[in-house]
Parts: structure tokens; sequence; C-alpha cells
């Protein structure tokens, strides 16, 4: 037997990037997946592309450059996902690749994208728990969970569950070892100062704020995709 023959090979991992996207989305599953074969930010030109948080990320292949080869198509979510509904070089991209990638994911609107794309026709996926009625609009079963795994659709809720989304795809593509390795690396073991990282558990009050923060850009986002669904179904 050959010296390498029972290696594993490494992952090809694609993260899309794209301005206004959340950081943590993309920062997580990046950190849980570190280290399984070469992770490429992938953006239309290698310019930085600038964060939701005034971070800049810099690319490192434009989407001419991605392998056709990907075992992860990965899309983070962020404010910035509505501007990339309406972008056709990303959506171009996402069916393309989404047709040879064997995991195709998300973290909190990236599902949003996925759908725009059309890849999540038929499978039920997750998203921020302010945009569930975005994805409803686009025709998924949305379903209320940190991570939704259906068939080899993935997707994680919203902002931190990108760590929990990270480590659970690695345990499927690596095992459970790989997986619990990578978490105590990271030393996540989650003792948050608040019970309020959900609606059902957050105070009336707490939720209403953030609702009244958030209502003018969901406003936006819904606007965006009523007219990215008339498009669609004008050129049908």
């Amino acid at each position: 037997m050959r010296e390498h023959e029972n290696e594993i090979a490494p992952l090809q991992i694609g993260m899309v990037i794209f301005p206004g996207m959340t950081l943590l989305d993309l920062a997580g599953p990046q950190l849980a997946l570190f280290g399984h074969g070469p992770i490429h930010l992938l953006s239309e030109t290698l310019r930085p592309v600038m964060s939701d948080s005034g971070i800049a990320i810099l690319p490192t292949l434009t989407f001419e450059e991605c392998p056709t080869n990907l075992d992860i198509l990965f899309v983070p979510g962020g404010s910035g996902a509505f501007d990339a509904i309406e972008d056709p070089k990303i959506i171009s991209f996402l069916q393309k690749h989404g047709e040879t990638a064997k995991y195709i994911t998300s973290v909190c609107t990236g599902s949003i994208l996925l759908a725009a794309a059309g890849l999540l026709d038929g499978y039920k996926a997750t998203t921020h728990w302010a945009t569930v009625s975005m994805l409803e609009a686009l025709g998924i079963e949305v379903v209320n969970e940190r991570v939704v795994i259906d068939r080899n659709r993935i997707s994680g809720g919203g902002v931190t569950a990108g760590i929990d989304f990270g480590l659970t795809l690695l345990a499927k593509l690596r095992g459970e070892t790989a997986a619990k390795c990578s978490q105590l690396m990271m030393e996540y073991d989650p003792k948050p100062p608040f019970n309020c990282g959900t609606p059902n558990v957050a105070d009336l009050e707490i939720v209403a704020t953030v609702n009244r923060i958030l209502e003018a850009p969901n406003a936006e986002g819904l606007s965006i995709i009523k007219k990215f669904k008339d498009r669609h179904l004008a050129a049908v």
C-alpha cells in the first residue's frame, strides 16, 4: 500500500463574501472548519469587501477562479444579502456552483440568497429569527432550529449560530472527534450573560425594541424580495 493511500483528501471550501455581510456569520464557520482544507473567500474581484460592522475582508479568489470541485459552498448573511439578491453575478455564481458542490450551506440571511438562486427549492432551511417571513416569501419551508439539515442543504440561524453550524458540518464530514477538537480549541462553552438570545425567552420589551431597530431594514428587504419575485415571475 502506498504511503499516502489512506490520507483523507482536504476539503475544498468556498465562502462567498459580499458588501454588508455580517462578519461573524463568516468567521464562526471559517474557524470551525479551519485546518481541514483550503478555504476560498470568493468575490467578484480581489478588492477588499466591507462587512456591515466596518471591518474589511480580503477575498482570496475571484468567482472566475473558484475551483469547480467544491465540497462546501457557503453563504453568510447580513443586511447586504438583500442587495446581493439583485446582483446577477452573485446569483449566477451560486447557480453554477450549486450544481456541483457536495454541500450547499448558509448562515443567517445567507439562506435567502440561496433561495433566490433556486438552490433551496424543495428543501427546508432556517435563517435569522427576524427574517423568517422573507425566506417564506421565497417559497421555502422554514424550520426554527439552530441548525437545519435537509439532505445536502445545511443552514444555520442568525449570527452566533454559525459556530454551531460549522461544528455540525465538520462532524458530518470529518467525524465527531474532529468537531469536538475544533470546539475545544475555540473554547466554545457558551454561558451568555443574559437569557435573551431568542424572542421565545427574551422579555417582551426587549423583543419590541429590537423589532423597532430592524423595522426599516427588514421592510426594505421585503421590498427587494417582492421586486425580485415579480421579475422572476415575469421572466417565466
